[in-house]
């Protein structure tokens, strides 16, 4: 039976795409976005836990998320991993909620961030290749075994190469469009 599979390597070249758009959703960029707190774990019931398993986070606001905490008890710790997760922003705990003002990002910082979504890009692009790597040696192995003839082995290279063209020019589109988002505040 043959090895080689278009429809397994279109999956995984999409999921590299959505691991990309996932990266590019957590990176800050002067706007809220609820994705921004997806990284965020907070110490509650003495384990760590999602922020999301603990509290509603809403965009009330352009440049303002809302954090409403389910349980009283749990402002203090929410309040302190939001503080030290790195993301440059500065709870303000109001009553049951948490409001987190969006600070205008630096040009030094807007560049750093252009430069990690460069790299996430880069990220993606050698995961593509190398679902690429893995359908050519399908394909050899197909045709080593007689299972495909020197032809079809031509013709399902150019496919998997034009595939893996499409995905790259795709995760491409998907950086320049975040880096325009990020440069352009």
């Amino acid at each position: 039976m043959a090895k080689y599979d278009k429809d397994d390597l279109n999956k995984r070249m999409n999921a590299s795409l959505d691991a990309l758009r996932h990266d590019l959703s957590g990176l800050r960029t002067g706007r809220a976005n609820t994705a921004l707190l997806d990284s965020v774990t907070v110490e509650v019931y003495g384990s760590k836990m999602p922020l999301n398993q603990v509290a509603t986070v809403s965009v009330p606001e352009p440049r303002m998320l809302s954090i409403q905490v389910w349980d009283k008890s749990n402002i203090q710790p929410v309040e302190k991993a939001v503080r030290s997760a790195g993301l440059g922003l500065n709870p303000m705990v109001d009553g049951p909620n948490i409001r987190l003002p969006i600070p205008d990002l630096t040009e030094e910082r807007r560049k750093e961030l252009a430069k990690l979504t460069g790299q996430f890009a880069e990220k993606a692009r050698i995961a593509i290749r190398n679902v690429r790597r893995d359908g050519m040696d399908d394909i050899k192995a197909d045709e080593n075994k007689k299972e495909i003839s020197e032809d079809d082995k031509k013709r399902l290279e150019t496919e998997v190469q034009k595939l893996t063209d499409d995905k790259i020019a795709e995760a491409d589109s998907l950086a320049d469009a975040k880096e325009k988002e990020i440069l352009s505040q």
